[in-house]
């Protein structure tokens, strides 16, 4: 009876994943596998060794590749990314409406000061920005979290 070893199996995989999606990216660039090789300042075997031994390279030449290619080291390696969710036009109307409510709160309270001065309406609105993106980073987390799979549109 054979046995077979997933976890060396799952390696491969994962290996021929990146060197076929390096030699796409060699291809789209029309250069070799071998030149482009070179041209990062990688030993000749190297591109041999990737294919032969269902390799893959290290962390910092991973880097090397994505930044020569200009893809991520996510593409290179052929993982799969999650897209995450967008807010729909409810939830920007909600994220306004709660700004505002905010804000008026906030001046509703008196004058803010900032070291003992009024502050400034570039201030204001400088707090207003990033209070936005506060807001809009938190709504689109708890879409993520909270939202079952089965009723995500995709």
């Amino acid at each position: 009876m054979n046995f077979v070893n997933f976890g060396s199996l799952h390696k491969r995989k994962n290996a021929n994943v990146f060197y076929n999606n390096f030699v796409n990216l060699c291809n789209k660039a029309n250069k070799s596998p071998s030149a482009v090789d070179v041209e990062m300042g990688f030993q000749k075997s190297v591109v041999t060794r990737w294919k032969k031994n269902n390799a893959t390279p290290t962390d910092a030449n991973l880097a090397k590749i994505s930044n020569y290619f200009n893809v991520s080291v996510d593409d290179l390696k052929g993982n799969e990314q999650k897209e995450k969710p967008t807010l729909s036009n409810k939830d920007e109307r909600d994220v306004a409406r709660d700004l505002e409510s905010i804000m008026a709160d906030l001046d509703k309270g008196g004058a803010l000061m900032f070291d003992g001065d009024p502050m400034t309406d570039e201030a204001k609105e400088g707090i207003k920005a990033t209070m936005k993106l506060g807001l809009q980073a938190a709504k689109q987390k708890n879409k993520e979290r909270f939202i079952p799979n089965k009723f995500r549109k995709e």
